[in-house]
């Protein structure tokens, strides 16, 4: 059973850079068809995908984010990362990173069957 869990700051000052790690266990991050994600959820929104590292490390990301967004992974920790610069408040959201066992399908939320607890990022001065 592949766990994760998110780390990293919980506030974020506008125009710096959010940083978050999650922690696989249960799992290799490099398993064969697996795809890893970062899924947010502001505040009186729906999920909203962000992007993926899938198994042979390549990345994916959401269009409305691509200029800001860097996916990577540390194998040798067994985690994978977010970085995203130029926060607004708008960012502010309940970010998880989460795992699906196929990536045939990797821009829903609906496809990852293994999502960590999540963790509240707040972007303010």
């Amino acid at each position: 059973q592949v766990q994760l869990q998110e780390s990293g700051p919980g506030l974020v000052k506008p125009s710096q850079t959010l940083s978050l790690t999650c922690t696989v266990s249960g799992g290799s991050i490099t398993m064969t068809y697996y795809a890893w994600s970062w899924i947010r959820q502001p505040p009186g929104k729906g999920l909203e995908w962000m992007g993926a590292i899938v198994d042979d490390g390549s990345t994916y990301y959401s269009p409305s984010l691509k200029s800001r967004i860097s996916i990577f992974r540390d194998t040798s920790k067994n985690q994978f990362s977010l970085q995203l610069s130029s926060v607004t408040p708008e960012d502010t959201a309940v970010y998880y990173c989460t795992a699906s066992p196929s990536t045939l399908v990797i821009r829903a939320a609906g496809a990852y069957n293994y999502w960590g607890q999540g963790t509240q990022v707040t972007v303010s001065s």
